[in-house]
């Protein structure tokens, strides 16, 4: 067996650290072969003593703490990696679960050469019991949602664009360089297109699996897709190349609504254009969402997921324009 560092970017973390290192130590790969080294963004909150404890508990796990003093996610990244000692790497989010094979299947992809960069698939699952949280889990899920972003739903192995977290072999970071600091958000996407333009592979594979904890309100959830949508033009100025249709759709949308919205102070035509585009979307996404309130027995989703799902698309789409007005 070969040494694998676990290494996590992490801020105020208190509520889902300990979850964390828990799943970790639970890990069938042999734990005297794994570190965990936690790059803290400087956290406020009881995450560092909630590790302490962690650490005091389960001392046969090697768990470190680096600070992070620029308390952005890619400079987290590059300081557990400049810590981390394994020959593979892999990463992981501090709201994040790995199923107990995780580390297991990454390092056997990996030594199998199926990928420069390994990955799996998300759980979703909602921060608290709330039906709004639940809503947010299920739309963070939804194809309606997301797209085509495969690593949320597909049960398919196969090269794609990019995959949550990823695991490596320590020598990729000698060839493509680290994670970019420049980026706030969007750190991943840009590292897997560097793999993929010199000619590796990103690797989704559905055995690897992981829960990810959405946000808990409709406020966070905004915030999280606002700044995904502002750093993607960023991202994009750099690589135009790489620009899905996924990503494409909510600043259309958002920009043709604003349009409209401006044409209706003098033209009722355009007033009439703009309900009858948000009508549909509202009903489309309340069709999209009947599976799943079936599932669950929960009529409430049938407004919680489109109000998430709305929320998700608008946000994304506001912030990649308002980087555009920017710039």
């Amino acid at each position: 067996m070969s040494l694998v560092s676990i290494i996590v970017p992490c801020y105020n973390e208190e509520a889902t650290i300990r979850l964390l290192l828990i799943s970790i130590y639970t890990q069938s790969y042999p734990r005297h072969e794994i570190e965990v080294v936690l790059a803290d963004g400087m956290s406020t909150d009881q995450t560092r003593s909630v590790v302490a404890t962690f650490q005091k508990e389960c001392p046969d796990l090697l768990v470190r703490v680096v600070d992070n003093p620029k308390r952005i996610i890619p400079a987290g990244v590059n300081c557990a990696l400049e810590a981390a000692q394994g020959e593979f790497i892999v990463r992981l989010d501090g709201h994040s679960m790995p199923y107990p094979d995780y580390i297991q299947n990454c390092v056997g992809d990996l030594q199998a050469s199926k990928g420069d960069n390994v990955g799996g698939v998300w759980e979703i699952h909602p921060t608290g019991a709330g039906w709004i949280a639940r809503s947010i889990a299920a739309a963070a899920a939804h194809p309606f949602g997301v797209g085509d972003a495969l690593y949320r739903f597909t049960h398919r192995a196969g090269k794609v664009d990019t995959v949550p977290f990823g695991a490596f072999r320590r020598s990729l970071f000698d060839q493509v360089g680290k994670f970019d600091e420049s980026l706030l958000t969007n750190e991943d996407y840009e590292f897997n297109t560097r793999i993929r333009q010199q000619g590796g592979t990103v690797w989704l594979d559905p055995a690897i699996r992981s829960v990810y904890f959405a946000r808990a309100n409709l406020g966070a959830l905004a915030q999280q897709y606002w700044r995904y949508g502002f750093w993607k033009l960023r991202m994009l100025r750099r690589y135009p190349e790489t620009l899905r249709w996924r990503q494409a759709l909510p600043p259309l949308f958002i920009a043709g609504c604003l349009a409209l919205a401006l044409l209706s102070i003098l033209w009722v035509t355009a007033r009439w254009m703009l309900v009858i585009i948000l009508i549909l979307y509202f009903s489309l996404l309340v069709f999209g969402s009947l599976p799943v309130a079936y599932r669950q027995k929960d009529a409430r989703l049938l407004i919680g997921i489109p109000l998430a799902i709305a929320t998700m698309h608008f946000s994304w789409g506001a912030g990649f324009l308002r980087s555009l007005i920017d710039k």
